[in-house]
């Protein structure tokens, strides 16, 4: 009875197929591979835009690049005070970066307020400068973005002269909750860099930086070189993602996450729990007293204390292969 995050699940046979098929096929090392070579123009496809996509391990490592490729060593990132770049990356964006700076901006629901963020930059006159806007989608707090709201900042950061990166390790969750394009999230939008999560969402071992620009692309090559990204066997993690994107498969495992989400929040709402924001994504945040909660951890529960969104906060996360079952006992757990 595992909450305690989506990246607690394996992955869906479809991606254990693809692994072995190129495991018993040998090919070039280090990304010259057909598997590799295939991903651009199949992440292209799905942008609808000319895409490079660089596979690397974890999501820390995709997010440390994509914000170094566009913020200089002397330069500033913005992004909310929730953001998984500011409370969990061990300074990694600053190490990938070789100084960059990370300023955080409030607003709710773990969403940056435009004016908040237009003073903030207005304010950043000595700490370095302003070159980045981060966002999380969907957030932190398992709320996401409208292509209106991110529109709005999009326009603020145009404004400074800022890029865009997002830190994309639930987009596929994003998505599906709006109902929109990868297109109308990303560069339609003009993020420039996007870290794509795939790992919360089905594939074993693989992310992904995308990029819409080629001399980004040239960028990222070689930090990808010096950061020890390149794997010498790149075709298992290009496989992971081929196989998440096919047939949509990354769409429809998000939806899976996202309705045992919801199917949860109303369980919680009718035993008589109050969320502290709104079932978005795949992401819950009951406040759960403290009795209440060693009970249930009693009982073989597991989840995360969340004060950061308040006293008494838990999250509650849900994936692709979150049984009915799990999230039922626990209703009736609360209930009881």
């Amino acid at each position: 009875m595992n909450f305690r995050s989506d990246n607690i699940l394996g992955c869906p046979p479809a991606i254990l197929e693809a692994m072995a098929r190129v495991n018993d096929t040998p090919t070039h090392p280090y990304g010259h591979d057909p598997i590799t070579a295939r991903l651009n123009p199949r992440f292209s496809e799905v942008f609808e835009h000319e895409a490079f996509v660089f596979p690397v391990s974890s999501g820390t490592a995709a997010n440390g690049l994509s914000l170094a490729a566009v913020t200089p060593p002397w330069g500033v990132v913005f992004c909310h005070r929730l953001a998984h770049i500011v409370r969990d990356e061990w300074c990694s964006p600053e190490f990938f970066s070789g100084g960059a700076r990370l300023l955080t901006v409030d607003g709710p629901g773990a969403k940056i307020a435009p004016e908040q963020l237009d003073g903030q930059v207005r304010l950043t006159t000595h700490a370095g400068k302003p070159s980045t806007l981060s966002v999380t989608e969907a957030t932190e707090a398992g709320t996401v973005y409208t292509p209106d709201e991110l529109g709005a900042l999009v326009e603020v950061a145009r404004s400074h002269g800022l890029a865009v990166q997002m830190d994309g390790a639930r987009f596929a969750n994003a998505l599906v909750a709006l109902g929109c394009s990868a297109a109308d999230l990303s560069w339609r939008l003009g993020v420039d860099a996007l870290s794509f999560g795939a790992t919360k969402n089905g594939t074993l071992t693989a992310e992904g930086v995308v990029v819409f620009r080629r001399d980004l692309a040239e960028e990222l090559a070689h930090r990808r070189k010096r950061a020890g990204q390149v794997s010498s066997k790149m075709r298992f993690f290009s496989a992971q993602l081929e196989a998440y994107l096919a047939d949509d498969l990354w769409l429809a495992n998000a939806r899976a996450a996202n309705a045992s989400a919801h199917r949860l929040g109303e369980g919680l709402r009718a035993a008589g729990l109050e969320l502290v924001v709104p079932v978005e994504a795949n992401l819950v945040f009951p406040r759960v007293p403290r009795p209440l909660r060693d009970r249930l951890r009693t009982q073989g529960f597991e989840f995360l204390d969340w004060p950061a969104l308040g006293d008494d906060v838990v999250r509650l996360v849900c994936g692709f292969a979150t049984p009915d079952a799990n999230v039922d006992t626990l209703v009736a757990a609360c209930r009881a």
